[in-house]
């Protein structure tokens, strides 16, 4: 099985065209339909899910990535992978004009129009400040080239068929000058963080996805796909070669997420 495109192959070491899935090896084009499985399953309970298994701390990470945004009234913001609005609303509290939300899962992008609705921003197909939603895969974003400000993605990178093909797709659709930032875990660096993250991560957090979720599969892919996504100093190497420029992150409790940053030229 090849990769859709020669220019991006999946695994040029893998001539059977397989692609992690947490800890499993599946077809190429298998990955796309398993994820959207698992965030179809999880899109209900997502944010109450994404509190308790961080503690909150996953808002200050946020927080932090809108704090290296500096979202300005004029900045049109592409946020991929963000279909429950977490993002685009911070984004637009914080002073931001345009978000398009763009999402692979269905349920996901409901979800977040549903809170849209909520905050009373929601007006026909597009809220009154500025949100549009959009069912889209980041590997084949359905904007036109050089038509955003910037582009962010909240935990959703490790979830793609193709890193690399995602990446081109991100420098395609921003303008000269446009800001990538991606929002991950990552990596622990510390030594006694890292032994007690995958204690909680690999006994805490699946029975957590049973107790809450009545979903524990779900959740224990998400703690494997952790796992299998590239380390900081890989993926900065990773976003140079999709022709941003200026790659570099930023460590967030210990390496446990990080924000990693780029600049279409």
């Amino acid at each position: 099985m090849q990769s859709p495109d020669p220019n991006h192959p999946i695994d040029p070491s893998d001539p059977a065209g397989t692609v992690d899935f947490g800890y499993r090896r599946v077809g190429a084009s298998e990955k796309r339909g398993l994820v959207q499985d698992v965030f179809t399953s999880v899109a209900g309970r997502y944010d109450l899910m994404n509190d308790l298994m961080s503690g909150g701390v996953h808002r200050l990470w946020k927080r932090a990535l809108i704090d290296l945004l500096r979202p300005r009234h004029d900045m049109h913001l592409l946020d991929v992978a963000g279909g429950t609005g977490d993002i685009a609303f911070r984004f637009l509290e914080a002073g931001g004009g345009a978000v398009t939300v763009c999402d692979l899962t269905e349920s996901m992008v409901r979800v977040g129009r549903d809170r849209a609705v909520d905050k009373g921003l929601l007006s026909g197909a597009k809220d009154t400040r500025g949100v549009t939603w959009l069912v889209g895969d980041a590997q084949a974003l359905p904007l036109a080239d050089r038509s955003v400000d910037a582009y962010t993605i909240a935990f959703g990178l490790r979830n793609v068929t193709d890193i690399d093909r995602a990446l081109s797709e991100a420098r395609r659709v921003l303008r000269p000058g446009g800001r990538f930032l991606c929002l991950e875990f990552s990596t622990v660096i510390l030594p006694v963080l890292d032994r007690l993250y995958d204690l909680y991560s690999f006994n805490i957090l699946p029975a957590l996805g049973q107790a809450v979720a009545n979903d524990r599969e779900s959740y224990q892919y998400l703690v494997e796909s952790i796992r299998k996504f590239p380390k900081q100093e890989d993926l900065a190497a990773r976003i140079t070669a999709a022709g941003l420029a200026q790659a570099d992150w930023r460590n967030l409790t210990g390496g446990v997420a990080a924000i990693h940053s780029g600049w279409r030229i």
